[in-house]
């Protein structure tokens, strides 16, 4: 709900208020962003300080909690944006002109956002108009809020209002300025094949903290998701602020800590190598950026971007329908296959129960290793003589769905497309550009190579009976040829990804970016699952996927269960731990199943009944946290039904100990006047029990051992008695 009283603006979630006040001399003022407050007139509080009396207005702006700052009049913190007019100077107060408020919730030109359009969604938005006639430029800024959340959708979109060109030099979607308070800065670098690893650090005065990324996508080394935290605050409670970008490029979260404490957090297209000239008249928008506020803790947060996410910002069409338990012949084959090989591990698979075989990299042109034959969408004949529709009907024959892998943004030198367009390759004119992974990156931003991928794309998924895509992009992005390269880049992205999607409903798409590296909201707007590491290993996955959890639904978060000794880093786990890991996601495998002794492959039909009958619930529960891999030896999280009903609880212990008693862990988002049976040992619980006193998991003793329950309450009474 959104309300007018005078000057004062009131968004009000769940139980959740942002007020925004215009101040007496017009400029658009932050009040409050927390717990609900009620429906009333607020007014800002001016803090004077010694050069106050040199501003024109009396007081500097500087001192004033605001909107969408600029750097350089009376504020000298970094600015909501930047840019240089035709005087040579980027100087500039924007002042309040006018808003509207309109039902549901608002779109970004060419980029995703969140879902909700009319009244029933729930949503409304509200649109600031600003402006500074003598600098030329205005903005309007976009708020979108929900009825059932606890969050704040931000955007903003600049015009130039001169009559000559004006250069933008940055262009954040989102500011959020916090009062001095003892604070943390939670955040998520990481690398590849080590995504998403939890970082904590207090925020000090004077402290200024950039958590971006410059490589081309939202990246493997830093997550476009950032947390503020009090001191104090922890899984369960302290309260807790979260910055999201729905925005697959170069990224920015900039977090200034002034003199006096205050925080002010920054969040859009990282300025690094940004520049977008704008014609009198044009416009520039920036991407959208979730604000999200928790008392709950960091679980709060991350359960609140959860809901959100399934319910407006995935595919609807996908994101509650059940996903089919894959395998890909990946780590069992590399480039080495022919079509009677996957036919074998597809029909060894259907055995097992799984439903969706996927061909990976190495169908196409002459793609026997990686350096050679990206661009060329063409079937390898030599390994598939039956082509896409032979393979896919034979794979249809054993009972499974037929799936691929593609990379549509990327080029080999040595490849057909490579040597009939070269120069569709991303270069600097006169400079031969750097290969990567053997491959070079398509220009997007052209119309023409867009059209090519599309056609290339559309021809191959019509050529069989295609259910399943995994999209991948193995590289990072260098020799950007102009300012603003990145930006243009993504849009493109966004074209193919919208186009693709649109003309095949039907089928199941996946993210991949050399594993994590494109794992961001904007790509959740199209791809309902990503793949969230090259790294399997289930041990190196506690970290990855828990960190990923914090700010990502489990449902997105696909995990396969692969051979061991482990293919990234040698590690040799049970089949056991690996599946336990790989639950608390989508459930696939990786691996030679035609190689699998007997007692293993039994072991592999178990796993897959389970994961058939818990997959609804990873669709649909709450996650919960218990015991953090980057605090302690041992790795703990539950899934909860929304009646809690039902819950899976998974616990690791990374390395076996002598002479130390494993700690009793107390699960969460139960009903405490329940009583639970696990249906996988026959025990029975109660839930105040479990949630007052704990569960002491019995592990095995050795390392990597983990311990998984499934726990469905009791609902007759002669159960409970017999207790």
């Amino acid at each position: 709900m959104i309300t007018v009283d005078n000057k004062t603006i009131h968004l009000q979630g769940r139980d959740m208020s942002y007020i925004v006040t215009v101040g007496e001399h017009g400029d658009l003022l932050h009040y409050h962003f927390g717990r609900k407050l009620g429906i009333r007139e607020f007014h800002v509080p001016v803090t004077w300080n010694i050069w106050s009396a040199y501003a024109p207005e009396g007081y500097t702006l500087e001192n004033v909690p605001q909107e969408y700052p600029s750097y350089g009049y009376t504020d000298l913190k970094p600015g909501a944006y930047s840019f240089i007019n035709s005087d040579g100077n980027g100087i500039a107060q924007m002042k309040f002109r006018s808003l509207r408020i309109e039902k549901g919730a608002a779109s970004v030109e060419g980029m995703p956002c969140l879902r909700g359009a009319g009244e029933e969604s729930g949503a409304e938005t509200l649109y600031i108009s600003l402006e500074d006639t003598k600098a030329g430029i205005m903005a309007e800024l976009a708020y979108t809020v929900f009825d059932r959340y606890n969050v704040v959708a931000r955007s903003a979109v600049i015009r130039n209002i001169s009559e000559k060109p004006i250069r933008l030099t940055s262009v954040y979607s989102s500011c959020l300025e916090l009062d001095r308070k003892e604070r943390d800065l939670v955040y998520f670098p990481g690398s590849w094949a080590n995504e998403r690893q939890m970082e904590r650090c207090a925020v000090k005065r004077g402290l200024r903290i950039d958590i971006a990324n410059e490589r081309g996508g939202s990246g493997h080394n830093m997550n476009p998701f950032v947390m503020a935290a009090e001191k104090d605050a922890n899984e369960k409670s302290g309260e807790v602020y979260s910055l999201s970008l729905v925005y697959s490029g170069n990224h920015s979260t900039l977090v200034n800590c002034a003199s006096d404490g205050s925080l002010r957090i920054l969040q859009g297209i990282n300025p690094c190598g940004f520049e977008w000239i704008l014609e009198p008249g044009e416009s520039f928008a920036a991407p959208q950026s979730i604000l999200c506020y928790s008392d709950k803790g960091f679980g709060g947060v991350s359960r609140e971007l959860s809901r959100l996410y399934r319910e407006n910002l995935c595919p609807s069409s996908k994101s509650f329908a059940e996903r089919p338990i894959l395998i890909n012949n990946w780590e069992a084959t590399y480039f080495d296959f022919d079509e009677d090989k996957l036919v074998e591990i597809a029909r060894k698979a259907g055995e097992a129960g799984i439903e969706l075989f996927v061909m990976d990299d190495g169908w196409f042109g002459e793609r026997n290793d990686d350096r050679r034959g990206l661009g060329d969408w063409t079937v390898n004949k030599n390994k598939l003589p039956s082509g896409l529709k032979g393979l896919s009907e034979r794979i249809n024959r054993e009972g499974l769905k037929f799936g691929l892998w593609i990379e549509p943004e990327m080029v080999n030198p040595d490849s057909e497309l490579y040597r009939a367009h070269p120069d569709w390759a991303v270069h600097v004119p006169g400079r031969t550009p750097a290969e990567s992974r053997q491959q070079l990156i398509l220009d997007i931003t052209r119309d023409e190579v867009r059209e090519y991928i599309i056609k290339a794309i559309k021809d191959v998924l019509t050529a069989g009976n295609i259910e399943y895509v995994k999209w991948d992009m193995n590289r990072p992005m260098s020799d950007m040829p102009y300012p603003g390269y990145n930006h243009r880049y993504t849009l493109g992205l966004y074209k193919i990804a919208e186009d693709l999607t649109a003309s095949f409903p039907n089928i199941l798409f996946e993210g991949c970016a050399g594993g994590g590296g494109r794992f961001d909201a904007g790509m959740l707007y199209y791809f309902p699952q990503i793949w969230t590491s090259d790294n399997s290993d289930a041990v190196a996955r506690l970290k990855i996927q828990y960190g990923t959890s914090m700010g990502y639904p489990i449902s997105a978060v696909s995990a396969h269960v692969t051979a061991s000794p482990n293919h990234q880093n040698g590690r040799v786990t049970s089949l056991k731990t690996r599946a336990a890991v790989a639950f608390a996601g989508v459930f696939g495998y990786e691996l030679d199943i035609t190689k699998m002794d007997e007692r293993e492959f039994e072991e592999i039909k178990e796993q897959v009944k389970f994961a058939k009958k818990l997959r609804p619930l990873v669709l649909n529960g709450d996650l919960y946290r218990l015991q953090s891999p980057f605090e302690s030896n041992y790795c703990s999280w539950e899934i909860v039904s929304p009646d809690a009903d039902e819950i899976f609880f998974m616990s690791c212990r990374i390395l076996s100990e002598t002479g130390m008693t494993d700690p009793m862990i107390r699960l969460d988002g139960l009903d405490e006047n329940a009583v639970y049976i696990d249906e996988l040992s026959g025990e029975r619980y109660h839930g105040d029990e479990l949630a007052n006193r704990g569960y002491l998991p019995k592990y095995e003793q050795k390392d990597f051992s983990s311990v998984v329950m499934y726990l469905k309450r009791v609902i007759d009474d002669k159960s409970e008695r017999s207790l």
